[in-house]
């Protein structure tokens, strides 16, 4: 019986999938290797374990575990944040993406695998593992320091060319080659797809920014848990079938529904609530990756799984490190960025499963960039640990003027630079230009194929005409009105008309060019409908654009629905802010982490030498907290450990200290006592967050009064107020309702604290 046959094979997935994640947690390794490792075990390819009946169904389980990893992570992603991305993260990505590509053809064509194979090869492995860095850097308490915003930087937009991979993948699948000649003409090449999937991604985008938060608005007393899960993964399923629908893949339809989410107010709770949904089918899909893996294949491809293991690693430190140092930052940042970046993970599982369904990869690539995958995803943690002995040594033995030259780009990264006008102008008009020609051109589509022909098939003669065109027109009205009028009175079209009569022309120019492609999309409409001649149609759509133009209605209403689109844009901030102010929304709590690397705060280790001029001196003495702006939060004395230690405590040779500071403060903390940077992975003292509530005792009270260090044993080592934090606050300091105090000492004190104190709430913990 089917049934039974499917409900033996998702139990065995299950129970092998349960074991083994049991058993990597034991080991401290990332699960995803444990379920590669159950598929190894129940796979076709072992017969000493039992093995699933039907490949067939694991293979649709996985795609649905493809489907709901793209769409986590697109929740995850937010294309505001590509837009808010520095010029470090995308010269960094650009670098990174391309030259890997390239360098993983080479070592493919090198290994005699064709242009197919290695082109696919290269691809797989320019791109590192979102979800293993993130891991990693939790586990070594490494997410607030300033590399993770670079690094995650980097990832949010290596995951965005993983999508216009997949695309091109597909469109190879579908022509099986590049047809070279045909880029431009052939309207399935790559260069138009890729044209198509940028035009599909901004209608999307705008369409979904504007009408799914206010979906949610109108319908937040209906969605409790249950429903939100439902909404959420129909709305995920249905963009699905709409990506496949116009040719693109179901994975790209997840990704752009998280992308959406990602904008809304809810996007923390949905994250939240689809979670075990995730878990459940991606643990499915990277089990039926293990279940692809033969190991005859990897035993007679174990040299070409080295030498690509070692282009990965070496790839990713060299490029990452280069593309990160060209865009300005410092060479620590870019060391212990690249660092982090060595390894593939869920992307190449997905590229190389397309190719192989694709038939465009030979059977012997999937099991060779899986062991690939494994490899460089067991070392992560290692490879980061290693970022800092490296730059320490590349720093001591690098010549003087690279030194310099790198300096000298670093500072002037850090210039403000006054932008052209010129260029400002051309970039914001470009950008009104695209923007509403694509929601045009969506809107006219839908006209042409399916509004305009209804209307005609019901009213004949040229009232159906008239009546179909005019209610088109109608409704384009507001973005042809925006895309011809906005920045015709802006401060820099202002200035350049001003400044010389020799910018008047050009300035007009925009205008004309843009009053022109708006009589094209009429004129277009009118054809559809009417039939007359080209000349009457030109003074028709002329009239039209001229009256768009002059109507104050027509402006009052393109204004509205611009400042709908930017509110629904920006409503998560808005929530956010109401946390600023003490206003904790049930959807969003603010990440510590991430809120922390805005101002480069984070613990360090460090190992006191006998020849340290701190050891026999007492921390009072020394007043590391005035001189520095260093917290040394705990100190361990071989088996002893000392948390949130006294004035009156010693330093000796070998103590360990933990100190709390910016990345500058730490260095300079280390230059002056000539202390040795370690890693230690077990902190029992972090920072956290609490708040203070309006019924607080401690309202009133200065830092000294309230007893916090000497009867809790914990440090308040800053406080945010009104949306501004002070660092280092003095012990005098008054204590004020809504104040969200940074506070460093042992998790189960904080939580004592806040129990004694039933006045303040923990915010979040790190």
């Amino acid at each position: 019986m089917h049934t039974s046959h499917l409900i033996s094979d998702l139990a065995l997935i299950l129970v092998s999938a349960g074991i083994t994640t049991i058993l990597f947690k034991w080991l401290k390794q990332p699960v995803v290797l444990g379920y590669i490792v159950a598929g190894c075990l129940i796979g076709t390819h072992i017969t000493l374990t039992p093995t699933v009946g039907s490949t067939e169904d694991i293979g649709n389980w996985s795609e649905i575990g493809v489907i709901f990893l793209l769409f986590a992570l697109g929740l995850e992603f937010s294309f505001k944040k590509l837009l808010n991305m520095g010029k470090t993260a995308l010269i960094a990505s650009l670098v990174i993406i391309f030259s890997m590509i390239i360098l993983g053809t080479l070592v493919g064509l090198a290994l005699g695998w064709g242009l197919t194979n290695s082109v696919l090869l290269g691809s797989m492995i320019c791109m590192s593992s979102t979800t293993i860095i993130i891991k990693a850097l939790d586990d070594l308490g490494l997410r607030s320091q300033k590399f993770t915003n670079v690094v995650f930087g980097i990832l949010i937009l290596e995951d965005l060319m993983a999508i216009l991979l997949l695309v091109l993948v597909s469109t190879m699948g579908a022509n099986k080659s590049f047809a070279g000649g045909e880029l431009l003409t052939d309207m399935d090449s790559p260069f138009w797809n890729l044209l198509k999937l940028l035009f599909f991604l901004t209608v999307w985008l705008i369409f979904g920014i504007f009408f799914v938060p206010t979906f949610f608005k109108i319908t937040k007393k209906y969605l409790n848990e249950e429903t939100m899960l439902i909404v959420s993964l129909g709305m995920c399923l249905a963009m699905v079938m709409f990506a496949i629908e116009v040719n693109f893949s179901a994975a790209l339809g997840a990704f752009v529904m998280g992308s959406i989410l990602a904008e809304t107010v809810e996007a923390d709770y949905i994250e939240r609530i689809i979670k075990p949904v995730k878990n459940l089918f991606g643990a499915i899909f990277f089990v039926s990756v293990g279940m692809m893996i033969d190991f005859s294949v990897l035993v007679d491809y174990a040299f070409p799984i080295l030498i690509i293991t070692l282009t990965v690693i070496c790839g990713q430190v060299f490029f990452a490190t280069c593309g990160i140092l060209l865009s300005g930052q410092p060479l620590k940042i870019a060391i212990q960025s690249s660092f982090s970046l060595t390894q593939i993970g869920e992307f190449a599982f997905i590229i190389a499963q397309l190719g192989t369904d694709l038939h465009l990869i030979d059977g012997f690539l999937y099991p060779v960039i899986v062991a690939v995958s494994v490899i460089t995803i067991f070392i992560t943690p290692f490879m980061i640990k290693l970022a800092m002995p490296a730059y320490m040594f590349i720093e001591a033995n690098m010549p003087a003027e690279w030194k310099v030259f790198i300096e000298r780009r670093s500072l002037a990264n850090k210039e403000a630079i006054a932008e052209n006008v010129w260029h400002s102008l051309l970039k914001q008009m470009l950008r009104i230009v695209l923007v509403y020609s694509a929601l045009v051109v969506a809107i006219i589509i839908l006209a042409v194929n399916y509004f305009i022909p209804f209307v005609k098939g019901n009213i004949d003669g040229w009232i159906g005409a008239l009546l179909a065109s005019s209610l088109t027109i109608l409704i384009i009205s507001p973005f042809l009105r925006a895309m011809v009028a906005k920045k015709n009175h802006s401060k820099e079209y202002r200035y350049l008309w001003n400044v010389s009569r020799y910018n008047r022309a050009p300035l007009i120019i925009l205008i004309v060019l843009r009053f022109m492609l708006a009589m094209a999309f009429i004129c277009f409409v009118l054809m559809r409908t009417f039939d007359v001649a080209i000349g009457l149609l030109i003074v028709v759509a002329g009239l039209l654009v001229v009256l768009m133009m002059i109507s104050k209605r027509l402006k009052f209403h393109s204004i509205v629905i611009e400042r709908k689109f930017f509110y629904n844009l920006n409503s998560r901030e808005y929530e956010l802010s109401k946390l600023d102010s003490g206003v904790i929304s049930p959807f969003n709590k603010g990440n510590l982490a991430m809120h922390l690397s805005v101002y480069d705060l984070h613990l360090a280790d460090f190992e006191v030498p006998a020849d340290s001029v701190c050891v026999g001196k007492e921390l009072k003495a020394l007043n590391f907290r005035k001189r520095l702006g260093i917290h040394v939060v705990s100190i361990i004395r071989g088996e002893d450990r000392i948390n949130i230690p006294g004035g009156t405590e010693q330093i000796f040779p070998a103590d360990k200290l933990l100190a709390l500071g910016t990345d500058d403060q730490l260095k300079a903390f280390e230059t002056e006592l000539a202390l040795k940077r370690t890693v230690s992975e077990n902190k029992e003292v972090g920072l956290e967050q609490v708040e203070v509530e309006n019924n607080s005792v401690l309202i009133g009270k200065s830092i000294l009064q309230s007893g916090i260090r000497d009867k809790a044993k914990c440090l308040v080592v800053g406080i945010e107020r009104a949306g501004v934090l002070t660092m280092n606050p003095d012990v005098s300091t008054i204590f004020q309702s809504g104040d969200v105090v940074w506070i460093v000492g042992e998790s189960e004190k904080i939580k004592e604290l806040t129990h004694v104190q039933s006045s303040i709430s923990i915010v979040e913990a790190q």
